[in-house]
């Protein structure tokens, strides 16, 4: 029988602790080539301004595609901007074993990598987090940089002050009036907007700053200026970077790695003390990775 899962369900079954290693070996396995995940596919919703993403994925014992459904105007309605469903399969029959809400596993899963992103290239010790943006993505985020780090203090900005307002009082963190006050100083700045023109800009970074972009995830929007791509840039897919990410096709920034080559040893680090940027567009791979995990809970 097709096991149905839905939001409340995929809360209680997947866990912060045991997505953070799995989102990590699913990185190096991309970037090791063991992971099979053509580039999503992506559809406007011109009534609603919004997208329709498609993402397959085959990787060890997890077959499964995600749709996803990208609706900046749902946050005056009080829903989530971004909702999914996955599908996941049986990879020896391609039978269809569950059906769950992916929203949580999107908002989990993103956050969790940013997670593993802090941990390889930020250095030990308290620290100060910059989070723009305030929606479900900042909550987790918050959760999840706080499983790798001691943080000292969150400050949040968006372009709502009442969204701030919810969301710092959520994540125990202080409202910022501007972005750039948020950022001016901050250890971690971790953009998780809908912007589509830069709200980051480089010269507000501290130097040694660790940029986690996770927005803007179409080849024409953009989270950070050409200043702060100017630092040396790691993502979590080269290829899906170079096409999807507008940070990376607009500033022409080259390159440093994949955080996954990192992770492995294939390809150093950017240096001790260099300001760096991870650019995330989450893959396909990490949605199967996940929905497998709440399979396994839901089974035993």
């Amino acid at each position: 029988m097709t096991l149905h899962l839905d939001d409340a369900a995929v809360r209680r079954l997947l866990r912060l602790e045991t997505l953070i290693p799995a989102m990590r070996q699913a990185l190096i396995d991309l970037s090791a080539g063991r992971v099979v995940q053509p580039l999503r596919s992506v559809m406007d919703v011109p009534p609603a301004q919004g997208l329709l993403f498609l993402k397959p994925a085959l990787t060890g014992d997890a077959l499964a595609a995600k749709l996803i459904t990208l609706f900046p105007g749902n946050a005056a309605l009080g829903l989530p901007t971004l909702l999914a469903t996955i599908v996941l399969m049986d990879p020896r029959t391609g039978q269809t074993i569950a059906v769950m809400d992916g929203t949580w596993i999107t908002a989990l899963r993103t956050a969790a990598v940013s997670a593993v992103g802090v941990d390889a290239l930020a250095p030990h010790g308290p620290k100060v987090v910059a989070m723009l943006g305030s929606g479900t993505l900042a909550r987790t985020h918050a959760q999840a940089f706080r499983a790798v780090r001691p943080i000292s203090q969150i400050r949040v900005w968006s372009r709502d002050p009442a969204n701030v307002a919810r969301c710092a009082a959520e994540i125990d963190a202080v409202p910022a009036m501007t972005a750039e006050a948020a950022v001016r100083g901050a250890d971690i700045v971790c953009t998780v907007t809908n912007a589509s023109e830069p709200i980051l800009e480089g010269a507000w970074l501290k130097p040694g700053a660790l940029v986690t972009a996770i927005g803007a995830p179409r080849p024409t929007w953009r989270e950070l200026d050409d200043a702060a791509m100017r630092n040396p840039v790691v993502v979590d897919s080269r290829e899906a970077a170079l096409q999807e990410s507008g940070d990376v096709i607009l500033s022409g920034a080259p390159l440093h790695a994949e955080l996954g080559e990192i992770l492995s040893g294939t390809r150093p680090p950017p240096p001790a003390g260099t300001t760096v940027v991870f650019k995330a567009l989450g893959q396909a791979v990490e949605d199967a990775v996940a929905a497998r995990l709440v399979y396994q809970a839901a089974k035993n």
